[in-house]
C-alpha cells in the first residue's frame, strides 16, 4: 500500500462509516489510488460454472450497490465483481445509521435494508460495463412487495442481459421476513421461476444462490436438495450473521448483520458441510471474514471453487486484493496444486 493509500485510509476511519463507504467509490472513480490491472497466473485461472475467470478472488455483493465504480473495480486484481442487491423499485432501505465499524473484531455490521436506486438505474450503469470483466447481479426483493418471489425474476429478467451470472439473495438478515423464503417448498419455487426467466434470455447465464451462515445442518440439507433437483448452477456460502459470539466492540449489540473476521469460522463450517451434501456436483463460493490469501485458501481446500472478499477492504484497503490473489497463488505452488481446481475441497 502506497503512502497516499495509507493516508486515505486513515482519513475514511475517521469519518462516518456509510460517509467513507461513498467517499471510497468516488474515489476510485477519480484514480487516486493504484490499480494494478488483471492478475493472473496458469495456476490461479479457473472457471465456475462455465466462467473463465482470471483467478478465483471476486468481489461481494454491497460494496457497490448501484454498479457506480465498475471501470475501476474491474482494474483492482479481482477475478469477478458482485454487484447489487437490486430491487425492481428504488428504496431507501433503513433508518441511519445502520453501518458500524467493529474495529476491535475486524469486523462490520450492517442493517442497510436493500437501499439500492433500483433496475432501471442499474440497467443504466451495466449498459456501460467493462467488457472484458465478469460481472454479477445480487437480485433483491423490495421490502414492501406484494410478491417477494416475483420481484427476483423481474429484476433478472431486466438486467439479464448484460450480466455474467445473477445471485438469488434470500439471505440477507435485514429485511423482515426474508430469510423465511430459504425454506425448501419457497426457495423451490422462488428458483424455478428466476430459472424460468434466465432460460428466456438471448445469453443463458449461470444463477447462484446465496444462503445464510445461521443455518442448521438439516437446512443445509434441504438447501442442497432444492439447488440439485432445479438446477441451481452455484450456492455462495454465506452472507452476514445474525451471531454475536465472542465480540470485544461497543457496537456488538447493533441488530443487523455481522460480517468479517468473526464470520471466517462459522462460514466455513457451513461450507464445508454444502461440500459433502453436494458431493462436488454445484459449484461453491465462499464468502465470510476472508483477509488473506491463507484464508481464501482454506475456504478453496473447504470446497469453495472461488471466494469473495468485502469487510476486510475496510480495514485493509483496496490494495489488499492483490496481496490475497498473489499470496493465494504462491500458496497453490508451495502445495504442488497446478490450479484452483485441484486444490478445491482438499482439506
Amino acid at each position: 500500500m502506497s503512502w497516499l493509500d495509507s493516508l486515505g485510509m486513515a482519513a475514511f476511519r475517521q469519518m462516518d462509516p456509510e460517509l467513507a463507504h461513498s467517499l471510497s467509490l468516488k474515489a476510485l472513480n477519480a484514480g487516486l489510488t493504484r490499480l494494478p490491472g488483471t492478475i493472473t497466473s496458469p495456476r490461479l485461472r479457473t472457471q465456475v460454472a462455465g466462467l473463465d475467470l482470471p483467478n478465483p478472488v471476486g468481489l461481494a455483493a454491497g460494496l457497490d450497490k448501484n454498479a457506480v465504480a465498475l471501470a475501476p473495480l474491474a482494474r483492482v486484481g479481482f477475478g469477478f465483481l458482485e454487484v447489487g442487491a437490486t430491487t425492481p423499485r428504488p428504496q431507501p432501505g433503513n433508518p441511519k445509521p445502520r453501518l458500524f465499524r467493529l474495529k476491535e473484531d475486524q469486523a462490520a455490521i450492517n442493517r442497510f435494508g436493500f437501499n439500492n436506486e433500483g433496475m432501471e438505474a442499474m440497467a443504466a450503469q451495466l449498459a456501460n460495463r467493462p467488457a472484458d470483466a465478469v460481472i454479477g447481479l445480487n437480485l433483491g426483493a423490495n421490502k414492501d412487495s406484494a410478491d417477494r418471489s416475483a420481484d427476483f425474476a423481474r429484476v433478472l429478467g431486466r438486467c439479464g442481459p448484460m450480466l455474467d451470472f445473477a445471485t438469488v439473495n434470500v439471505s440477507s438478515p435485514n429485511t423482515e421476513n426474508l430469510r423465511d423464503l430459504q425454506g425448501k417448498a419457497a426457495l423451490e419455487a422462488l428458483l424455478r421461476g428466476v430459472l424460468d426467466v434466465r432460460d428466456g434470455l438471448e445469453r443463458r447465464i449461470p444463477v447462484f444462490l446465496k444462503i445464510a451462515p445461521d443455518l442448521t445442518d438439516a437446512e443445509i440439507a434441504d438447501i442442497a436438495e432444492v439447488a440439485g433437483n432445479v438446477g441451481v448452477n452455484g450456492i455462495i456460502a454465506t452472507n452476514t450473521t445474525l451471531s454475536r459470539d465472542g465480540l470485544h466492540s461497543r457496537h456488538a449489540s447493533e441488530a443487523g448483520g455481522l460480517s468479517g473476521q468473526p464470520l471466517f469460522d462459522r462460514s466455513t463450517a457451513v461450507l464445508a458441510r454444502l461440500a459433502a451434501e453436494t458431493g462436488g456436483r454445484i459449484p461453491l463460493i465462499g464468502v465470510g471474514g476472508v483477509g488473506s490469501g491463507a484464508q481464501a485458501y482454506a475456504k478453496i481446500r473447504a470446497g469453495a471453487s472461488a471466494v469473495q472478499v468485502y469487510t476486510a477492504l475496510v480495514y485493509g484497503g483496496i490494495a489488499l486484493v492483490e496481496q490475497i490473489v498473489r499470496d493465494l497463488d504462491s500458496l497453490l505452488e508451495r502445495d504442488g496444486f497446478a490450479s484452483v481446481s485441484e486444490a478445491v475441497g482438499t482439506a
